[in-house]
């Protein structure tokens, strides 16, 4: 079993940044992509970035030049730099973890841009 646990959600102003974390423990397959998605009330859960044990990053075109996806794999952290947020990126955000055929996701953290 896998556990996630994300942190640094909050409530920002547009233009402004914030940082999210994810720490995964438990029996974590060595090859793996981690990430993140996000679900904005009314909406479905999209993804927003993703990052493989090689390396292998995938940003949405939303995100795209705004995000910066990375990970430490000896503390199996990701990490998601978000800058020049907008009112539209306000969502809970989800980390995920895929590896040895399994799906995991972390509980959410909020994250709200006010214009």
């Amino acid at each position: 079993q896998v556990q996630l646990v994300e942190s640094g959600g909050g409530l920002v102003q547009a233009g402004g940044s914030l940082r999210l974390s994810c720490a995964a423990s438990g029996s974590i397959f060595s090859i793996n992509t981690m990430g993140w998605y996000r679900q904005a009330p009314g909406k479905q859960r999209e993804l927003v970035a993703t990052i493989s044990s090689g390396a292998t990053i995938k940003y949405s075109d939303s995100v795209k030049g705004r995000f910066t996806i990375s990970r430490d794999s000896a503390k199996n952290t990701v990490y998601l730099q978000m800058n020049s947020l907008k009112p539209e990126d306000t969502a809970v955000y989800y980390c995920n973890l895929k590896g040895d055929g399994r799906n995991y996701w972390g509980q959410g953290t909020q994250v709200t841009v006010s214009s």
